[in-house]
């Protein structure tokens, strides 16, 4: 019924109960922090950068999640009405600040499976482009305008939006332009000098994870010849557990931290041989 996912079928029983038991998104919030070291990013960074080929962080990041979703396709899916469900496509939403201005707008990026660290970051860069237009508003800060001028009758427009979206009847319209309606909600703290936070994952919507990418920091790691120091980005990473338990979700973010300590993977000649997504484990939504 709805149009940005189809249900989820044939899995463990587990996975069909956990949500009448952890009815609000925020009931299932798991937080985890992954300190991915600066050195092997920044090192494929300034490589592409004499190749004439600008790459970002937010470029890596987002790649290494793309494909890790594609492997462990569970980290894609969202839990509404207590019904599981597969997102369609992978969309990330994102905070962009308009320069100039202390204002800031909100909209999405959609991915394709196949697109390698190249393709992201040209999106990233349009989106970015596009949303900084000062003067113009996107999609969602025009309905936004519209709904702040109904005065007493937002709270009855807001309640009729989300009964509509938990049962599968809002607006494919709407569902395009809603930041809460994504695979992954990002932010870039770092970009303002801030240290990584837990977001939390919305109750309103179909966002599942949401990871910030916060200031660089010295981590301790033992070695034979003692503790050293990796200076690493942290990234704040926060999951709906109904999703996919505990094990399952581990497996998948040490593939995206085994990407960005590799970035040469995630080129389209490396990509190819990926191998097939993983079998999700049956032992329950939950640890």
């Amino acid at each position: 019924m709805r149009s940005d996912g189809k249900r989820v079928k044939n899995e463990d029983p587990m996975y069909y109960l956990i949500p009448y038991f952890l009815t609000k998104r925020y009931d299932a919030m798991n937080m985890i922090t992954l300190d991915i070291p600066e050195a092997p990013m920044r090192a494929y960074m300034n490589a592409k950068r004499k190749e004439g080929k600008a790459i970002s962080h937010l470029a890596l990041i987002l790649t290494a999640y793309l494909h890790t979703a594609k492997k462990y396709p569970a980290i894609n899916r969202f839990v509404v009405g207590k019904k599981i469900y597969e997102h369609n496509d992978v969309t990330v939403s994102m905070v962009v600040l308009k320069p100039g201005t202390d204002l800031d707008t909100m909209s999405k990026i959609v991915l394709d499976p196949d697109d390698d660290v190249f393709d992201v970051q040209k999106k990233i860069t349009d989106y970015i482009d596009q949303n900084r237009q000062l003067g113009e508003a996107n999609g969602l800060d025009r309905i936004m305008n519209v709904l702040v001028k109904m005065n007493f009758l937002l709270t009855i427009v807001i309640g009729l939006l989300r009964f509509l979206d938990r049962i599968g009847l809002l607006p494919k319209a709407l569902i395009k332009v809603s930041p809460f309606h994504a695979s992954l909600l990002i932010s870039n703290l770092a970009s303002i000098r801030t240290n990584h936070i837990y977001h939390h994952v919305y109750q309103f919507g179909t966002t599942s994870v949401s990871i910030t990418m916060g200031n660089m920091r010295e981590v301790p790691r033992r070695t034979r010849d003692g503790i050293v120091f990796d200076r690493c980005m942290p990234l704040g990473i926060v999951m709906d557990e109904r999703i996919a338990n505990g094990h399952y979700l581990a497996q998948a973010f040490a593939l995206m931290k085994k990407y960005l300590q590799d970035p040469a993977l995630m080129e389209k000649e490396n990509l190819r041989k990926e191998e097939k997504p993983a079998a999700l484990p049956a032992d329950g939504a939950s640890e």
